[in-house]
């Protein structure tokens, strides 16, 4: 599903748990380990969701807080993790004072601001002084393989596939972190398997968001283009790719 609509998000809060809560989390172990989160960092997950890396990080013993625009997964968050700080707010409106928190991360969320600059300015304000911001999103279409079947929907839909934007390619987000006065950057290159059990769990994820009559129409399309994703048990399994980018803030 695309789009930063937050009553979207909140419609599809409980779906999006279930079958792409967890899907990033190779990309969580990686900026962990990059940032050094362990017990007691205190931790701001901007764009939480239905907060599956909160509960991930209290599991490691850091202080988790999140924020998400959409009420829904709010909610969700708030049930997940009770112990976490979690809040409604946007990028570009962080409602902590300055310096809260030792990191602040966004996964597949930078890319929803209304300018990717500002939210990074945000995101830094509220990281204290030698903190680390930490950032990952989609790599390019072709370390994708749901990049096959989003554009097989499209060309059936009538519409060109949705080119690459900067931030999927290498060095994208290394640069935009950069440009946001962000110190040491680094980056890497993640791959998370998406792996799903039937048809239907397969056809629920990548037409999130759809109603039901255009679900059930563009069904046939999505598992013609699924095939060669097929494995012996009947389910799928897609491999895929995050990029990740972490600087620190100004001391």
């Amino acid at each position: 599903m695309d789009g930063a609509d937050p009553d979207r998000w909140s419609a599809v809060a409980a779906d999006w748990s279930a079958l792409w809560g967890g899907f990033a989390g190779p990309a969580w172990d990686a900026v962990v380990t990059a940032t050094g989160i362990g017990p007691g960092t205190r931790v701001l997950d901007v764009g939480c969701g239905s907060g599956e890396l909160l509960a991930h990080l209290g599991r490691l013993g850091a202080a988790p807080a999140g924020v998400d625009p959409a009420p829904g997964m709010v909610e969700l968050a708030r049930s997940r993790v009770p112990a976490a700080d979690v809040r409604p707010g946007t990028f570009e409106h962080l409602p902590w004072p300055d310096g809260s928190f030792d990191v602040v991360t966004a996964f597949n969320a930078l890319q929803f601001a209304d300018d990717t600059l500002d939210a990074l300015a945000e995101c830094t304000r509220v990281a204290r002084p030698g903190g680390h911001v930490a950032v990952a999103n989609w790599a390019e279409g072709d370390r994708n393989d749901l990049s096959t079947l989003e554009a097989a929907v499209a060309t059936a839909a009538g519409e060109a596939p949705l080119p690459d934007g900067d931030l999927r390619r290498p060095g994208g987000l290394e640069r935009l972190l950069a440009d946001a006065g962000l110190d040491d950057v680094t980056g890497g290159l993640v791959e998370l398997p998406w792996e799903v059990p039937d048809d239907g769990t397969l056809v629920r994820g990548v037409l999130m968001g759809e109603d039901p009559a255009t679900m059930a129409a563009t069904a046939p399309t999505v598992l013609a283009a699924a095939r060669p994703f097929r494995t012996a048990t009947g389910g799928y399994r897609l491999d895929n790719a995050f990029r990740f980018a972490v600087g620190r803030a100004p001391a």
